[in-house]
């Protein structure tokens, strides 16, 4: 098996190291590359899954079934249900699993892992369209954030697992010169586990934001409970299963990686984080729920929760394709991701397009001409924006209204011929006055876009920042043609913990992170207390302990 993985994990830690492209697994769903009735096969898979028990799991004898999601396309059941377990079940079926899993060599746990993610990978196609109906993604961002992309960010936790505990030899002859005699000790090292992880997933992203802590928490030697949102289990239940498989056909315990569903009628993350059994917490969601984990005694946590994206306008070359790059950054998966932009900084003098100066009311029209022309496209708009997963963001963007704010563009519905019934909404955009910074200073999930207007570009940079900084950012913008401006803005922001992307335009937006190259959030800001998949998010999964005798 180490064998088997070895040319792939040594491939992905050249990756961590040099940052260029690297993708194990293709983000493309040809039929060249996965089969010419891969899709075909993926859909029928997940259409069989509909109205029944999720039976893969090797985890014993459940004490029941549960099951809550709903398709944002249909706004209709799925009616799969899932074995539940009570907590203290799941702890005690990981404390069971801990010894033989830890005592592995590092080598072996991160080649059964890759293994497992040939599995995945067998069922990529049937993770999308469970993540289409649990998330409301469109289907090619379900293909590739819960698919290729989520088993890259899972191999790169692996490499990054693996390459810290074999940094350092298991063991050595250490001798030191005394004069006429030296003193030689015998010297072994172990990386030692914390312990049980926990890992609790959002419902957006369900993979593709559990996979890292899940993967590297299991590549150090943890046993692992993954405890998805109830509204998107699916996807990382295929996952988990996959997990298992490996693991029971090598003749190990299955429940060393296990799936925690909530009861319908209560949750469940509570009695698992807080049980003392549990040294390890990934969470990713909502900051109050993350400042509370964050809290806990005795644990090591990860977390990545809200924040507030900025985009600073200050000059550019060619402001048509500024404004279309922004619409579907904007639109993308309908502002339902972490990296979505929210507030867009512009200067009331306007915006230096070459050698003219645009006016500040043009280059917002020409902004909010092109969200519209993405939206009401037939062929572009239900491809982009996909569908709304939970119906309360639909309503906060309905009911969205700013004391003394203007409202530039109304949000509407986006027309998706395949599914009449899907919950969909058009961006909309608001002006807000600089001064009231409460209006803007907290993360308005969904389509939602905040025009707001500064006196100057000096401005717009201080609040983009103030509010990384205050609030939390995990991505932000910026366009200018001015050295000096860019230079400025990369030392505040990066002072502020907050990634900068310039002047895109083109096919690459700001919303995207590509694995083995982009820090997913830095651990820099209230938006997050870690970044994967830096050294930080494996070592402190585990300790080095050592072992010295006199040379006999």
């Amino acid at each position: 098996m180490i064998n088997k993985h070895q040319a792939t994990l040594d491939a992905a830690v050249q990756a961590l190291h040099g940052r260029t492209f690297f993708a194990a697994f293709p983000e493309n769903p040809s039929p060249d590359i996965y089969g010419a009735d891969a899709d075909a096969h993926g859909r029928e898979k997940f259409a069989a899954m509909r109205g029944q028990h999720f039976t893969e799991l090797q985890q014993g004898e459940p004490t029941g079934w549960a099951g809550q999601e709903e398709s944002p396309y249909e706004q209709q059941s799925l009616d799969i249900k899932y074995p539940f377990y009570a907590p203290e079940t799941l702890i005690q079926n990981a404390q069971g699993a801990f010894d033989e899993w830890r005592k592995l060599k590092p080598a072996l746990r991160a080649a059964l892992l890759t293994e497992a993610l040939e599995g995945m990978r067998s069922r990529f196609f049937e993770i999308a369209y469970a993540t289409m109906h649990t998330t409301g993604q469109a289907y090619m961002m379900s293909f590739q954030a819960s698919g290729p992309h989520a088993a890259d960010r899972a191999l790169e936790a692996i490499a990054a697992g693996y390459e810290e505990q074999t940094r350092f030899p298991e063991d050595t002859r250490w001798e030191k010169p005394m004069g006429k005699y030296s003193i030689a000790l015998h010297k072994t090292w172990r990386a030692v586990p914390k312990g049980l992880a926990l890992v609790i997933g959002c419902s957006t992203f369900p993979t593709w934001n559990t996979v890292p802590g899940m993967f590297a928490s299991l590549v150090t030697g943890n046993p692992t409970i993954v405890k998805p949102h109830p509204k998107a289990v699916l996807p990382i239940a295929i996952v988990v299963a996959e997990v298992q498989k490996v693991l029971q056909e090598h003749g190990l315990n299955p429940c060393i990686c296990q799936l925690a569903v909530d009861a319908d009628d209560h949750l469940i993350a509570k009695d698992l984080a807080e049980n003392p059994a549990v040294k390890l917490i990934d969470y990713t969601g909502g900051s109050q729920f993350g400042e509370y984990v964050e809290g806990l005694k005795g644990k090591t946590v990860f977390t990545e929760k809200t924040g507030v994206n900025s985009i600073i306008i200050d000059s550019c070359d060619d402001l048509d394709k500024v404004a279309q790059n922004l619409a579907f950054s904007v639109s993308l998966y309908s502002g339902q991701m972490c990296t979505a932009p929210q507030n867009f900084f512009i200067p009331e003098t306007g915006v230096k397009v070459g050698d003219v100066q645009v006016p500040y009311e043009e280059v917002v029209q020409k902004i909010s001409a092109a969200v519209t022309g993405l939206a009401t496209n037939p062929k572009a708009g239900p491809h982009v924006l996909g569908a709304i997963q939970n119906p309360a963001t639909h309503e906060r963007v309905k009911q969205l209204a700013f004391d003394g704010g203007r409202s530039i563009l109304a949000h509407g519905t986006v027309d998706n011929p395949t599914f009449k019934n899907a919950r969909t909404c058009s961006p909309s955009i608001f002006e807000v006055d600089a001064s009231r910074v409460e209006q803007y200073s907290q993360e308005l999930f969904g389509p939602i876009m905040l025009v707001i207007k500064t006196k100057d570009t000096q401005e717009s940079i201080r609040l983009a920042a103030q509010l990384a900084r205050e609030h939390g950012a995990i991505s932000c913008g910026a366009y200018t043609t001015d050295a000096a401006i860019k230079e400025q803005i990369m030392d505040e922001m990066s002072l502020a913990g907050t990634p900068v992307s310039f002047n895109l335009t083109g096919g690459i937006y700001v919303n995207q992170n590509a694995g083995f190259s982009d820090f997913h959030v830095t651990g820099g800001n209230p938006a997050g207390n870690a970044s994967f998949t830096n050294p930080e998010f494996v070592i402190k999964r585990f300790t080095w302990v050592g072992f010295r005798e006199p040379v006999a």
